[in-house]
Order: C-alpha cells, then structure tokens, then sequence
C-alpha cells in the first residue's frame, strides 16, 4: 500500500509546477493549463485524505471540483478565442486594454 506522504507530496510538486507556470509564463492558454494543474493536484489530496480517512467526502468534492474546472476550461477558453480575434495575441503583456 503506498502511503499517504507519497500522495501529499505528488500533489504538492504537480501544485507547485502549475504555480510557476501561471507566475511565470505569460500565454494565456499556459496559464489556464497551469490553473488546471493546480487543481488537479487538489483534487489528489482530497481524493487521497478521504480514502485514508474512510469517508466519501473527499470524493464528492473532487466531482464538484471536476465540474466547476471543466466549466472555467468552457468559458475561459471562449474568451480566449475572443481575445485573440480582437487583439491577434495570446499573452497577457500584450493586451493591456483593461488597465485604466
């Protein structure tokens, strides 16, 4: 049986790989697999937690989480497109339109 410590610490390097990816790379399409990546590895803590801890909860949550996440995919990846109709670009230094 593989121990608890493993999962926690899967979790915490594939979290930590998707907070640098969003800090550091400027492609809006990196930085919402980066967003993806960090909840994911939620998802493996929760899933992890209530399967040691004999409850369902942890379950139930990553299948909210899972749904929540392929919503935000949906509708960031639709304004996306639209940003990139409009401005030719996907990075986020080069669309400056919402600063006052």
């Amino acid at each position: 049986m593989i121990p608890l410590s493993w999962y926690m610490a899967l979790a915490a390097i594939l979290f930590a790989i998707g907070t640098y990816g969003f800090l550091i790379r400027r492609n809006i399409i990196i930085m919402m697999l980066s967003i993806e990546l960090m909840l994911n590895a939620v998802n493996i803590n929760m899933v992890a937690m209530s399967h040691y801890l004999d409850s369902l909860t942890g379950h139930v949550f990553t299948l909210f989480i899972i749904t929540v996440a392929a919503a935000e995919a949906a509708i960031g990846l639709g304004l996306i497109i639209v940003l990139f109709r409009n401005k030719k670009s996907v990075y986020v230094d080069q669309i400056n339109e919402l600063k006052g």
